[in-house]
């Protein structure tokens, strides 16, 4: 077995790329399978969540936990409902005592916010967004690692957002995000020893209930979805899902890089 020595990411073309740091990762052949697949997935119960549900189980999944707050929410047919809130540490850990066969775990739930740090509710709102989006995940990845190792590896497949990179009017929304981005590094390295691939979904604006207030190029959601779940299964760590996240990927070396104030 030859080990990866380098960080692969899928562009929106489907082009393989080497990130510039090395990583000693798990080997390729270690890469999730859908067929047959374990999967829970929150924030289910719409948007993007739905959508991987559907195609998980069109991908022959071999079964598919929807989680949601209200398990009554979820109405897609062929799905296990789970009730659970990611910001509910009991509600995580019932999760992992229920979901006990899963072998890929995908976050998806989050929340957005419009607004800059300087607002008088900047602080407030902060904490909300991130205990979704950032502490969440964390918590929902440290309650599964050891059922995707109990159950031979697996994965985890981690929602987050061109704007991991950059900020703009949604400040804490893309504080948050870059944090779940240090966060998914982090695990990719830690849990590389029980064979778990950690996967990085980067994407703009898609045409969810969550971006529907902005005025802006969206992709859709069932796109997305595609491209994640295929790079999933091409055994990457890294997926810019559409053509505007692979150029602020690009930006981040440029001589003046994009998270910087542009000029002329």
């Amino acid at each position: 077995m030859r080990p990866r020595l380098f960080s692969t990411s899928l562009t929106a073309h489907g082009r393989l790329k080497g990130d510039a740091l090395p990583f000693l990762l798990a080997p390729l052949e270690f890469a999730m399978k859908i067929e047959n697949a374990t999967v829970l997935v929150t924030g289910a119960n719409r948007g993007l969540g739905l959508v991987f549900t559907r195609e998980l189980l069109a991908r022959s999944a071999r079964k598919v936990y929807a989680g949601a707050r209200d398990p009554a929410s979820i109405t897609q047919p062929g799905v296990q409902p789970l009730r659970l809130d990611v910001t509910n540490a009991e509600d995580v850990a019932a999760a992992a005592e229920t979901a006990s066969d899963v072998t890929l775990v995908i976050n998806n739930a989050g929340i957005a916010q419009a607004g800059g740090f300087l607002a008088p509710d900047s602080e407030d709102v902060t904490r909300r967004i991130f205990e979704t989006n950032f502490f969440a995940m964390l918590r929902m990845s440290k309650a599964f690692a050891p059922v995707l190792k109990a159950n031979g590896g697996g994965a985890l497949l981690n929602v987050l957002s061109v704007v991991s990179w950059v900020s703009g009017a949604m400040a804490a929304y893309s504080a948050s995000k870059s944090a779940a981005w240090s966060l998914t590094n982090a695990l990719r390295i830690e849990l590389a020893a029980q064979k778990t691939q950690v996967l990085a979904l980067h994407m703009g604006f898609v045409d969810t209930d969550l971006a529907r207030g902005f005025d802006a190029p969206k992709s859709s959601a069932e796109e997305i979805v595609k491209r994640a779940l295929d790079g999933l299964e091409s055994g990457l760590d890294e997926v810019l899902a559409d053509e505007r996240t692979r150029q602020v990927k690009e930006g981040l070396t440029a001589a003046r890089p994009i998270y910087l104030p542009q000029t002329g």
